[in-house]
C-alpha cells in the first residue's frame, strides 16, 4: 500500500462546545485552530473541522452483515490492538454505541473489527481494524 496523505473533513455539528469536549475530552483528539463557529483536530493524524450548523438532517441506514449501518459515516482503520484499546477506552466512557465492537465478516474476505457511535450532534462514526492490512481492499 501507498503512504497515505491525511484527508480533510469537515463535519456539521449543532453544538460547538458539546462536540469540541466529545472529540477532544472522549475521542483523546488534540484540538487546532478554532473559532466561534468551527473547531480543527487531529483525528488521527487526519484534520477534522466541526462546523455550528443547526439544521442537521436525520441519519439513515442500510444493512450489512446483519447490521444497520447509519449513512452517511466517517471514520478511521486503526491497527489491530490500537483498536481492542480503543474499543475498552470507549465502553469505560460509557459510549452509547450504534454497533457495540465486533468481528464483521468472520472467517470472509475482508474480515474487519468494527464498531459505530454518534458524536453528540448525531454524526455517525465508524471505527475498524483489519488483522490483515491487504483485505482492506479485497473483493
Amino acid at each position: 500500500m501507498k503512504k497515505l496523505s491525511p484527508f480533510h473533513l469537515a463535519i456539521p455539528v449543532n453544538n460547538l462546545e458539546k462536540n469540541r469536549t466529545f472529540y477532544k475530552d472522549i475521542l483523546g483528539c488534540s484540538e487546532g485552530r478554532s473559532s466561534d463557529h468551527w473547531v480543527d483536530f487531529d483525528f488521527f493524524g487526519h484534520q477534522l473541522v466541526i462546523h455550528l450548523d443547526n439544521d442537521i438532517k436525520n441519519i439513515k441506514s442500510n444493512p450489512v452483515d446483519g447490521k444497520n449501518v447509519p449513512i452517511p459515516h466517517f471514520g478511521v482503520i486503526l491497527e489491530w490492538n490500537v483498536f481492542q484499546e480503543f474499543a475498552e477506552k470507549l465502553k469505560k466512557r460509557k459510549i452509547e454505541f450504534i454497533i457495540e465492537p465486533y468481528i464483521r465478516f468472520q472467517g470472509l474476505t475482508g474480515e474487519q473489527s468494527t464498531m459505530f457511535f454518534k458524536d453528540p450532534s448525531g454524526n455517525a462514526l465508524e471505527f475498524k481494524s483489519f488483522k490483515d492490512s491487504s483485505q482492506i481492499f479485497a473483493k
